[in-house]
């Protein structure tokens, strides 16, 4: 099991019980106690717990920012929580990473922290303080800010994104029709995921099963212009061949 995995067993216990000893968080996960300190080590430097004799507590959350982002991901996005896992197979060390401002790209940032000098470009206000928060270098496009979205839009963002070249590229949309079409409501997101996919080498669309084989206001772009897609469940035989890559 990688560390990520357990990062979040570790703090699904401690959010029912509060506070746990080595012993009984070894015995929960059934991993071995060094294993289960040095992981205390890490989510003690991300902030998320305080290491205790023998033990370790939950963090106020009152306290710290990066609690509830992490909690409200836990509980209430677990199909987000598992297109995430999948998402940080594709990063590695050194990567810089484009992120629109979907909710779905979000909830890969508390995983981030894993990888060594990583850079995300993101249009999302929410995102560049929540990366800011854990520690990621992060370039936000700055632009007209779309209220209660926290995301940039127009041309201010655009160019910022048309400045940097990225190695990989999470994004997601409203629909995904059956014959492979990625559509929005909002042609303003749009416009600059368009931007960011022209910049980047990779791009990978967070797609969950409920936005299958449906349509929106705004087409963005067909399957074959994306390299992979991600989904909580197992994506139809018919979609993957449409991809980039099976085309």
């Amino acid at each position: 099991m990688p560390f990520y995995e357990r990062e979040d067993k570790i703090i699904e216990i401690l959010i029912k019980k509060q506070s746990m000893t080595v012993e009984e968080i070894s015995k929960e996960l059934f991993i071995s106690k060094p294993t289960v300190r040095r992981d205390l080590i890490k989510l003690e430097n991300k902030g998320f717990v305080i290491r205790t004799r023998g033990g370790a507590t939950l963090r106020n959350k009152s306290a710290d920012t990066k609690i509830p982002f992490f909690l409200r991901e836990q509980e209430h996005n677990e199909a987000k929580q598992i297109m995430a896992k999948k998402a940080v197979k594709f990063i590695s060390d050194g990567d810089t990473i484009m992120m629109d401002a979907t909710t779905s790209a979000l909830s890969i940032i508390p995983y981030l922290s894993d990888f060594h000098d990583v850079i995300v470009i993101t249009n999302s206000a929410k995102a560049s303080v929540l990366l800011g928060s854990i520690g990621i270098k992060n370039i936000s496009t700055g632009g007209l800010m779309i209220p209660g979205l926290y995301s940039y839009i127009g041309k201010e963002a655009q160019r910022t994104i048309l400045d940097y070249n990225a190695d990989i590229m999470f994004f997601s949309c409203r629909s995904l029709s059956e014959d492979g079409y990625l559509s929005d409501n909002s042609l303003e997101e749009n416009t600059i995921r368009l931007a960011m996919m022209s910049r980047a080498k990779k791009k990978v669309l967070l797609c969950d099963s409920t936005k299958f084989n449906k349509k929106s206001l705004n087409n963005l772009c067909h399957l074959g212009e994306i390299d992979e897609i991600i989904c909580e469940k197992d994506i139809p035989e018919n979609i993957l061949k449409m991809l980039k890559r099976g085309m």
